[in-house]
């Protein structure tokens, strides 16, 4: 099956994406699919074999019958990239238009678990302008995060109330809202979920970090972090971000993948914290490992991303709009 895998992106998370798209190609090779590499450069601008890709709408993209978007933050991940293939009409892997955009934004995640009386730190949103006195009672440390990007970007901990004014001005620079969460005190748990109708939760992993916190880093650079599968922590705890990442998944709308970030409390309390709708996607990524570890290999998850494309395609065109 010829896939078109779209990598790059205007985010700053550009080159992790790159990296991205090139194992998800590797992938779909070994599993028997025909690639074809677009890149989204930094520009916005698409290029395929050297090549300017225009998008015609309702004519597909590049004559392949599923497109691969292995684009993460804004401009990708958001639901932009979504809408445009949408609107091109082609069976695309992931999440759609509303929950793409419902999952960038920190912020509105937040709130949506919290009427759904999901457990979950405590945070507050600000605006250029509005006044911080309401963190004071989130204590210190906090976390101050640009509610719509990714990958730790632009993110800060505070932990003297002389640092939060510069940490929230940082934080302004890359988007004009704000999250400041209180500190989570546990393990970072992560689990991965695939599946559309019925989806399926990995074996969750542990996030063990060779730094203060999971900052960018961390994440990123060799030997900043381990992931350490199964997570160590009681068989019922488990059992209880696996429930919970399926939930979460269902309750944002959740399609073909994502991947559940949770912290999990001295006492075995289990927090909500976000879910990525296109996470890292390197065959070394958390995503992909954890469930390597759960018994499916990286051709094989990728394989699978395809066909549930497929099924969403058909299953939302039996419907009269």
């Amino acid at each position: 099956m010829r896939v078109a895998v779209l990598a790059g992106g205007r985010s700053s998370e550009h080159e992790i994406s790159l990296a991205s798209g090139e194992a998800v190609r590797e992938g779909l090779a070994r599993a028997g699919h025909e690639p074809v590499a677009v890149e989204v450069a930094r520009d916005g601008r698409w290029r395929s074999g050297g090549a300017a890709v225009t998008v015609e709408p309702g004519g597909g993209l590049l004559h392949a019958e599923v497109v691969f978007p292995v684009l993460h933050g804004p401009f990708g991940e958001d639901g932009t990239v979504q809408g445009l293939l949408e609107i091109a009409d082609v069976p695309y892997v992931g999440a759609g238009v509303l929950t793409s955009a419902l999952c960038m934004d920190k912020v509105v995640f937040k709130d949506l678990m919290r009427a759904a009386d999901l457990p979950q730190v405590d945070y507050a949103a600000l605006r250029a302008g509005d006044d911080p006195k309401p963190l004071e009672r989130l204590g210190l440390p906090v976390f101050v995060k640009p509610a719509r990007l990714g990958s730790s970007v632009g993110i800060a901990k505070v932990a003297a109330p002389d640092e939060l004014e510069p940490a929230l001005a940082a934080a302004f620079e890359h988007d004009p809202l704000v999250i400041v969460e209180a500190m989570a005190h546990g393990l970072e748990i992560e689990c991965s979920v695939v599946g559309n109708a019925e989806p399926v939760a990995s074996e969750p992993g542990e996030i063990v970090v060779h730094a203060d916190w999971y900052d960018y880093e961390a994440k990123y650079r060799a030997g900043g972090m381990e992931l350490v599968v199964p997570a160590r922590v009681a068989p019922q705890t488990r059992e209880r971000v696996r429930s919970l990442a399926v939930e979460v998944y269902r309750r944002v709308g959740g399609a073909g993948l994502a991947r559940a970030d949770f912290f999990v409390a001295g006492d075995g309390q289990v927090l909500v914290n976000e879910l990525n709708t296109m996470p890292g996607f390197t065959a070394t990524s958390v995503f992909a490992k954890l469930f390597e570890a759960s018994g499916v290999p990286y051709p094989e998850l990728v394989d699978r991303l395809v066909g549930l494309a497929l099924e969403r395609y058909a299953q939302e065109r039996t419907y009269r709009f």
